[in-house]
C-alpha cells in the first residue's frame, strides 16, 4: 500500500484538478477531499480489533459512492454550502485512493483490493506496480524500505500536484 504522504498528494492534487478555479482555495473542500483520500486506510485500526480486513470493501468503489453521500447527507442537514460538490469531492478523494492502491505492490494477503464492491467481492491488481509497498515493521531494513518507498512516491506525485496546480490557476503559460 502507498503512504498516507502519498494518499495525501494524491487528494490535494484531486482537489486542484477537480475543483472550479473559484474553489481552489476553499478549505472545506480541500479537507474534506483530502480525508476522504486517506479514509479508507481506516481500516487499519478495525482490523486490530477484528472489525475489518484491509483491502476488502473500503476500499472499492461501492465505499466510494456511500462516502460521497454521507458527506453530501451531512451537508445539507448541517445547512452547508453546496452538499453535492462536497459530497462529489468525497467521491472523488475517496477514488484517489483505491487508484492509488492498484497501483502499488501488495505483499499482505489478501493480495488486490475488492474494488468492485458491491458487484463482487474479487480481488483486483494492475499487473505493472508503479508505487513500492510500505513495511509495517520497524525494523532497520524496513525503515530503509519505507523511506526509499516515500522518495519514489513523492517523486512521482509532487510534480503531478505542481503541473496540477499550474495548469488550474493559468500559472506556467
Amino acid at each position: 500500500m502507498p503512504s498516507p504522504a502519498a494518499h495525501f498528494l494524491a487528494g490535494l492534487a484531486v482537489h486542484v484538478g477537480t475543483a472550479p478555479a473559484s474553489d481552489l482555495g476553499w478549505r472545506r473542500r480541500t479537507a474534506i477531499t483530502v480525508a476522504a483520500a486517506i479514509a479508507p486506510d481506516f481500516d487499519l485500526v478495525l482490523k486490530q480489533f477484528g472489525l475489518a480486513v484491509h483491502q476488502g470493501a473500503s476500499h472499492s468503489i461501492g465505499a466510494a459512492v456511500l462516502a460521497g453521500a454521507a458527506v453530501a447527507l451531512a451537508s445539507a442537514l448541517l445547512r452547508g454550502p453546496r452538499p453535492l460538490v462536497l459530497g462529489l469531492a468525497a467521491l472523488a478523494g475517496w477514488s484517489s485512493h483505491l487508484v492509488l492502491d492498484l497501483l502499488n505492490t501488495d505483499t499482505h494477503p489478501p493480495i488486490g483490493l475488492m474494488a468492485l464492491w458491491p458487484f463482487t467481492d474479487g480481488h483486483y491488481k494492475f499487473p505493472w506496480p508503479v508505487f513500492m509497498d510500505i513495511g509495517r515493521t520497524l525494523d532497520w531494513k524496513t525503515v530503509r524500505h519505507d523511506a526509499l518507498a516515500l522518495a519514489w512516491e513523492a517523486a512521482l506525485l509532487c510534480p503531478l500536484l505542481v503541473v496540477t496546480w499550474r495548469a488550474r490557476t493559468g500559472r506556467g503559460r
